[in-house]
């Protein structure tokens, strides 16, 4: 084990299960399984309803008993009386297990629980106190099914599946910046190999990708991956898909598989905010939560025995139930969450209950919507704006994959995040909760369909549409619609964060976008919510709230929109947008000169934008929705 410090909402993303991070000394270690998270000695500490956090519609689509808070560190307090949760922490295992010694550049393999530094053993330092301490290996090897493992140095060098030569490898350096200068060379048999070509693959359709590393290590057969899961100091008892190395901080090591939630109401209005407040303190949340497992419910009565009297007095029954059916309600599926290995709910479907509430003005604490006027100048273009004073957002780590950003089934990604499932009836997930405050923003209904129906709309946005069809075939990816509506509203999104965080001051990753848009005859969807992302004080101070208003937000739009006419890069820009340009291919005038964002900002890794349906091109400049 290894120790560090890091924040509770890393663990969810980008910290979170089997991802690799850096500690302060330098250590890389790699963040352990659920198993262990709330592991303490002493029982009558631990009081893990605590952490639990209320989002009944993530827990439905989840399909998981609980949502809960990574464990905060606390230290014994003296004289403090009698704690709960003292002393709990997150398991971290160090990993890679190989390391290097920088000097005699010696490798050695050490235990995954190794805490403390590993030091050379070689010969090479003989008459020295201790050898010097090692490094670990720069270099993984990850396969698609999300499992992850050292590099196979003894077989790579020997050719060998079973390698018998078990002399000591040495990692040199022969000159240059790729892998082909990195060579591994055994001692006791001379042979030498180089990296050069690990990390290669060939793509395949409807089946394993085909890696230099699993056909080249050996003529003996294929070097298969073995379902190593350090995370959970699980060795693995077979995958049969092919490895591929990668560098431990590469991009395709971890790819998190995070859904968050804005917090609806089961009773509008039903409970107030004193209400709630009481009943989400941890003793009493305890209790209701005790009560809710032994009886299938909470009577009001024994809610009231087993609670001080000071704390639920002042509320009559009815307050009471309304609280308990904000926080608890009833599954909408079945006593128990069923986990069938399905996937989860298209997005459309999961977020039209948000675009349903957010149209109208709910006044709950958790989630306060107030109407705004539409911009004088816009009224032909945008159809309604509201105020989000209040929100709160839970987002929960469902599982991960490796080697690219592909679909994920929900009972694949829970069987990766511990060693041992649950029963649905105790099954829990990582989550954390944001509150903060946002605008939302719909466009004008009739005139987005006029201008969505115009052939040259269409075509351009055809050229997206067939970029990403290549993608989505070479990965095995969800088909997917990619209308002019979407690309419309995703890039005005952009657009208007980029602007609001100059006009409000916020830092460059403190706004999110979350889309509200489909095509669907009868069931459309033209909306966007952008919100403040900060778990801090930076999300609460209404300063992004008081954008909604008319006159504040026309002067936001009409900015916005006119730096769009003219990125810092045209006319590389929108002239590369014709045939594509960003991630895949997939937008068109749109780079980081005038529209892309934050990773963490944007719902579609800063894909499928273009500032031509905005505000035109300059071959057309009436092709905008905005010229």
């Amino acid at each position: 084990m290894s120790s560090g410090l890091v924040r509770r909402a890393q663990l969810v993303a980008p910290f979170g299960v089997g991802a690799m991070s850096i500690l302060v000394n330098g250590t890389s270690v790699i963040t352990g399984g659920l198993d262990h998270w709330y592991h303490t000695d002493d029982q009558a500490n631990l009081h893990p309803d605590e952490f639990v956090v209320d989002e009944w519609r993530l827990q439905e689509r989840l399909r998981v008993r609980q949502l809960r808070l990574p464990p905060a560190r606390r230290t014994p307090q003296p004289g403090g009386g009698r704690q709960h949760n003292v002393n709990l922490s997150v398991p971290a295992l160090r990993f890679p297990c190989w390391s290097f010694c920088i000097y005699c550049k010696r490798l050695d393999e050490s235990p995954l629980s190794m805490a403390q530094p590993v030091r050379c053993g070689d010969q090479k330092h003989e008459g020295k106190r201790s050898g010097p301490v090692m490094s670990q290996v720069p270099i993984v090897v990850i396969c698609e099914r999300g499992h992850l493992d050292d590099f196979p140095w003894r077989e790579w060098v020997h050719k060998s599946l079973q390698p018998r030569c078990h002399g000591v490898l040495r990692l040199l350096s022969r000159g240059g910046g790729t892998l082909g200068g990195q060579v591994v060379k055994c001692d006791g048999c001379e042979d030498e190999r180089t990296l050069e070509g690990v990390t290669i693959a060939q793509p395949s359709r409807g089946g394993p990708e085909e890696t230099t590393l699993s056909k080249r290590l050996t003529t003996e057969g294929e070097y298969l991956c073995r379902g190593s899961r350090p995370w959970a100091a699980d060795t693995g008892s077979g995958c049969g898909w092919p490895l591929r190395a990668a560098l431990r901080g590469a991009g395709n090591v971890y790819f998190p598989k995070v859904e968050s939630s804005i917090f609806l109401p089961r009773v509008q209005g039903g409970a107030s905010a004193e209400v709630l407040d009481v009943l989400r303190r941890p003793d009493v949340q305890t209790r209701i939560q005790l009560l809710h497992e032994v009886l299938g419910s909470v009577p009001l009565t024994k809610l009231r025995e087993s609670t001080p009297m000071e704390l639920l007095q002042p509320f009559s029954d009815a307050e009471l139930q309304a609280g308990l059916q904000d926080l608890l309600g009833e599954p909408s599926h079945g006593s128990e969450p069923a986990d069938d290995g399905e996937d989860l709910t298209p997005a459309v479907a999961w977020r039209r209950p948000e675009y349903e509430l957010l149209r109208e003005t709910p006044h709950h604490p958790d989630l306060t919507v107030t109407d705004s006027g539409v911009p004088a100048t816009q009224a032909g273009r945008i159809g309604r704006v509201r105020r989000v004073e209040v929100l709160r957002e839970t987002r929960a780590l469902r599982g991960f994959t490796r080697v690219r950003d592909g679909n994920l089934r929900l009972s694949e990604g829970k069987a990766l995040l511990r060693r041992r499932r649950l029963p649905p009836a105790h099954d829990w997930l990582p989550a954390y909760v944001v509150r903060g405050e946002g605008i939302y923003l719909e466009l004008d209904p009739s005139a987005l369909i006029a201008w969505e129906s115009r052939e040259d709309i269409r075509s351009r946005a055809e050229g997206i549409a067939v970029n990403f069809q290549t993608v989505q075939q070479s990965r095995g990816l969800q088909p997917r619609e990619v209308a002019p509506r979407f690309l419309l509203i995703h890039t005005l999104a952009h657009l208007l964060i980029n602007e609001l965080i100059y006009t409000c001051g916020y830092s460059s990753a403190s706004l999110r976008e979350r889309l509200y848009v489909t095509a669907e005859p009868g069931r459309q969807m033209a909306g966007v919510l952008i919100y403040t992302a900060a778990g801090d004080s930076e999300g609460t101070m209404g300063g992004l709230v008081r954008m909604a208003d008319p006159d504040n937000l026309e002067a936001v739009l009409t900015t916005a929109i006119g730096k769009a006419r003219w990125c810092s890069t045209d006319p590389v820009c929108m002239e590369l947008g014709e045939a594509g340009q960003g991630p895949d291919s997939c937008n068109m005038a749109a780079c980081h000169g005038c529209a892309l964002l934050p990773e963490t900002s944007c719902e579609e890794h800063n894909r499928f934008l273009d500032r031509g349906l905005v505000i035109g091109t300059f071959n057309q400049p009436d092709l905008g929705f905005f010229s």
